[in-house]
C-alpha cells in the first residue's frame, strides 16, 4: 500500500504546492464541541443534506430559512410525532421543496434523533464518542437506523456537522485503487473493511483526521 507522504506529495504538485493543499483541508470539531450541538441541529443538517441530494444546493441553501420556519426549527419531539395532516400541509408548504418522500425522512429522522439521545443522553455525545477507526461502521447505522442517510448523504452531513470522516467519491474511491487498497471502487463489505484499514494506517502515519485523508485523496487524482 502507498504511503500517506506519498500521496500527499503528488497532492501537493497538482494543487500547487504544500501550503495550497493544506488550505484545502476540512475543519473538523472535537468531540468536546460535538457534544454541545443541540439535536434540532443534527436534524436540521440531515434534512439539509437530503433535500440536497439530487438537486441543486443552491436553491436549497437559498430557501433554508423558509425550511427552518416550516419545520418548526427542527425540534425533533413534535416533529417525530407529526401527525397525517401535518404531512399534507408541508406539501403544499411554499417556503420549502415539496417532495413528499423527503419530507417523510424528516419524520423518521426526528424519531432516529429522538433514541439516539435517549440511548446517549444527545445526538451529539452519540456522534462524538463514536470511534474514528471504525467510521465504516457509524455509515452503517446511519444507513440501517436513519432514513436517506446513505450513499453520500451520510458522510456528507457528517462532515458539514465537523465530525471526522471520509467520503468515498469517485476521485477518493479512483485513489484508494491506485494507492493499491482496492482494485475497484469499494462497496463490497470486504473492501470497505479494506478502505477503513487504510485510513487508519493512514491516520497513525501522518497524525492527520480522516478528513484530511480523504480530502488528500481526492486531490491526488486527475488530469
Amino acid at each position: 500500500m502507498e504511503t500517506f507522504q506519498s500521496i500527499w506529495q503528488r497532492a501537493a504538485a497538482r494543487k500547487g504546492g504544500d501550503d495550497a493543499l493544506e488550505a484545502l483541508m476540512p475543519k473538523v470539531k472535537k468531540p468536546a464541541q460535538l457534544r454541545k450541538i443541540p439535536d434540532d441541529r443534527w436534524l436540521s443538517a440531515m434534512a439539509k443534506r437530503i433535500f440536497q441530494a439530487g438537486f441543486v444546493w443552491k436553491v436549497i441553501e437559498a430557501k433554508w430559512d423558509g425550511f427552518e420556519a416550516a419545520f418548526g426549527g427542527f425540534d425533533p419531539a413534535p416533529l417525530a410525532m407529526m401527525s397525517d395532516a401535518g404531512l399534507d400541509a408541508l406539501l403544499k408548504d411554499a417556503r420549502i421543496v415539496r417532495n413528499g418522500p423527503k419530507i417523510l425522512a424528516v419524520r423518521d429522522n426526528a424519531a432516529f434523533v429522538l433514541d439516539l439521545a435517549a440511548e446517549h443522553g444527545s445526538a451529539g455525545r452519540f456522534f462524538a464518542d463514536w470511534p474514528d477507526d471504525d467510521f465504516i461502521g457509524l455509515l452503517d447505522v446511519l444507513q440501517k437506523r436513519g432514513s436517506r442517510l446513505g450513499g453520500f448523504t451520510g458522510p456528507a452531513f457528517l462532515r458539514h456537522m465537523g465530525k471526522d470522516s471520509f467520503i468515498l467519491n469517485d476521485d477518493v474511491g479512483a485513489a484508494l485503487v491506485r494507492a493499491g487498497v482496492v482494485d475497484k471502487k469499494p462497496t463490497s463489505k470486504k473492501d470497505r473493511a479494506a478502505v477503513q484499514a487504510a485510513f487508519n494506517a493512514w491516520r497513525q502515519e501522518s497524525g492527520r483526521p480522516l478528513a484530511h485523508i480523504s480530502r488528500t485523496l481526492a486531490c491526488s487524482v486527475g488530469d
